[in-house]
């Protein structure tokens, strides 16, 4: 079995990636209202800051600042993933592994963690996460997608309202290897 490793420090920013297991599944749009549940009921236990967000059907992007001392996000992702999961109707396909630990057949096991070094990284990383609506061909510009920081982000005057349309039209790397 693979060791991995995490970046762990305490009161540091985080970028995550958090995928479903089945890809062509939408219910975290669908069950949005869940997922938000989920994310309060987990900060109610253990304070964290959601700097953005974006929530597509099957995974979802966002940047935590983690309060000064504390480093688990890994316990916050588990308590998020499991109130979801216990709060929506089941009916999906569970591998025999799955079934054997009780586990749902909901969430990919791992996620994404990336450690926000600096401004310049954080804010490549908000415009990943706000641009990836478009990216994924869901919307033709940002403010279009309603699960999304993006419009705080507007609301707050750090971002103009005609930000991130087009696949075409935006330059840069969002976060991504290159």
């Amino acid at each position: 079995m693979p060791t991995y490793r995490r970046n762990i420090i305490p009161g540091a920013t985080y970028f995550f990636t958090v995928t479903l297991l089945d890809r062509s599944s939408a219910l975290l749009t669908t069950h949005v209202e869940t997922l938000r549940a989920a994310f309060r009921y987990t900060q109610q236990r253990h304070p964290f800051e959601v700097d953005a967000i974006v929530v597509l059907p099957e995974h979802l992007h966002a940047i935590w600042t983690l309060p000064p001392g504390d480093a688990d996000y890994a316990t916050r992702w588990r308590l998020i993933k499991g109130h979801f999961s216990r709060n929506i109707p089941a009916g999906e396909t569970r591998s025999p592994s799955r079934s054997g630990k009780g586990e749902r057949g909901l969430w990919q096991r791992r996620y994404w963690e990336h450690t926000i070094r600096d401004d310049e990284d954080f804010e490549r990383h908000v415009d990943y996460i706000h641009f990836n609506p478009v990216k994924h061909g869901l919307v033709r510009m940002a403010r279009d997608w309603g699960y999304s920081s993006f419009h705080r982000y507007v609301k707050k005057g750090l971002l103009p309202v005609d930000w991130g349309g087009c696949v075409d039209a935006v330059e840069g790397r969002f976060g991504e290897r290159g």
